[in-house]
């Protein structure tokens, strides 16, 4: 199978999830050379507070436990705090970019929660839900979701956390 027969098919997922949600949404193409977020941002003039990222966290225990968490570009996610907290281990951190494609079967920067595996959980910090829109990965590196907060949150296993991220300072 080609790399393009394998984004085609993890697009193909994510649309068939966001279909089964019930809830608008709009597919945005993108260069995928400008997929990650700073770089999408500023080429295709959406702000940074509305743009969230799908990142997958670990908790160090036999075996590991992992949890997408979807937080704004704008914040960063409390990995030492909330994340280990609700995993309820004594460690945790980001998960290895390998680990990542390997759960979601999506390529690092382009990561959704859209078609993600049903058995891991998706946490969603609470300022994600209190935008008008959000723009998020599209499982690939070529597309971009652009949806209420309503369409994500219409998904299985979603769960609101407050303060799941925290804001970070301006320089």
């Amino acid at each position: 199978m080609s790399n393009r027969d394998e984004t085609d098919d993890v697009e193909a997922r994510v649309l068939a999830a966001l279909k089964a949600t019930g809830e608008p949404f709009e597919i945005v193409d993108c260069d995928p050379a400008l997929a990650d977020t700073a770089a999408f941002c500023a080429a295709y003039g959406y702000s940074p507070d509305n743009s969230a990222n799908t990142i997958v966290a670990i908790g160090k225990s036999d075996p590991p436990i992992f949890v997408a968490c979807i937080a704004l570009a704008t914040t960063r996610l409390d990995i030492n705090g909330v994340v280990r907290r609700r995993l309820e281990v004594r460690k945790a951190s980001f998960a290895p970019s390998a680990d990542t494609a390997a759960i979601t079967g999506m390529q690092i920067g382009g990561v959704t929660p859209f078609a993600l595996p049903s058995t891991l959980p998706i946490w969603v910090d609470g300022e994600v839900t209190r935008r008008e829109q959000i723009i998020l990965g599209g499982g690939s590196r070529s597309i971009k979701v652009l949806c209420p907060p309503r369409t994500l949150l219409a998904m299985p296993n979603v769960t609101i956390v407050e303060g799941l991220a925290a804001s970070v300072a301006v320089e």
